[in-house]
């Protein structure tokens, strides 16, 4: 089978090429297998990113598990809650577009066969879906999955939106700082996008009716050994997408941008922020 990565290990012209190949510690067996990149927005400040680096260890055991040669590569992220009511939001929009001209940039740069994108969170499963269709190659996501809910001092459930909901109370007057204190230590009890049907879990679930992940992608909580399997189990789609030669934009099509549409105005999807369906058709 031809490959792309050909174009960067083949060849006595390509002798340097395999050299600096070699410096990364691959083998010539490595070398003779499809080069697949793991784009991993890993990061230590967003709480849906900081657990992506064993996401993508799962995901490299799949394609090795297939026959395949994973390297990482990373890009960046914003987390919109953090960067909400100061001017760092003036920059979540906007990192959409650099997520996916750097994917772009590190995936043409070195020509990979295929590739399995792992973002979570508002802006980087777009930007990283944008790039997917830009470069039309082999391509499966997985996300990091949501976190699990909150609980109150009464059993109830927690999220996010308890806090700013507390905030408001506190300032009525209906809440005490103290209580407030207790759901700012507990409504964000593990890593993931933040628990509900916010931006990033509803582009979570669009991107299983858009065909690029794998079913449970959307809803898989982030510290379950299911989402680890569900990992390696994305590892190993893709060097199949591979060897059939099926491309990103042959399975995000116009039937699929409908599909995800039909399954956007199904759900109860967050419509406060412009990220639900900011992938437009190929």
């Amino acid at each position: 089978m031809e490959l792309r990565s050909d174009a960067i290990k083949r060849g006595l012209a390509r002798a340097p090429h395999r050299s600096l190949l070699k410096a990364d510690g691959l083998t010539d067996e490595e070398l003779e297998r499809p080069l697949v990149a793991v784009v991993s927005s890993q990061n230590e400040v967003i709480p849906g990113h900081t657990h992506l680096d064993k996401i993508a260890e799962a995901v490299k055991a799949g394609v090795r598990m297939a026959g395949g040669t994973p390297l990482q590569v990373n890009t960046i992220g914003v987390c919109d809650g953090i960067a909400m009511n100061h001017e760092g939001m003036r920059y979540s929009l906007t990192s959409r577009e650099v997520i996916a001209d750097s994917v772009e940039c590190a995936i043409q740069g070195h020509q990979f066969d295929a590739m399995v994108l792992i973002p979570s969170c508002d802006k980087i499963v777009p930007g990283m879906l944008i790039a997917a269709c830009r470069l039309d190659i082999p391509t499966v996501l997985v996300s990091g999955g949501p976190m699990l809910a909150g609980r109150g001092r009464h059993g109830e459930e927690t999220d996010l939106n308890s806090l700013f909901d507390a905030v408001g109370q506190v300032t009525a007057g209906t809440m005490t700082e103290d209580e407030m204190h207790w759901l700012e230590n507990t409504a964000c009890p593990t890593c993931g996008s933040c628990s509900g049907m916010f931006t990033a879990n509803s582009i979570c679930c669009l991107a299983e009716a858009l065909g690029i992940a794998l079913p449970g992608n959307g809803t898989i909580p982030a510290v379950y050994s299911e989402r680890i399997r569900l990992a390696k189990h994305t590892g190993m789609k893709v060097m199949e997408l591979l060897e059939k030669g099926i491309t990103a934009r042959q399975i995000i099509d116009a039937r699929a941008v409908r599909n995800g549409m039909a399954l956007d105005q199904a759900s109860p999807c967050c419509t406060s922020r412009p990220s639900r369906m900011q992938l437009a058709a190929p």
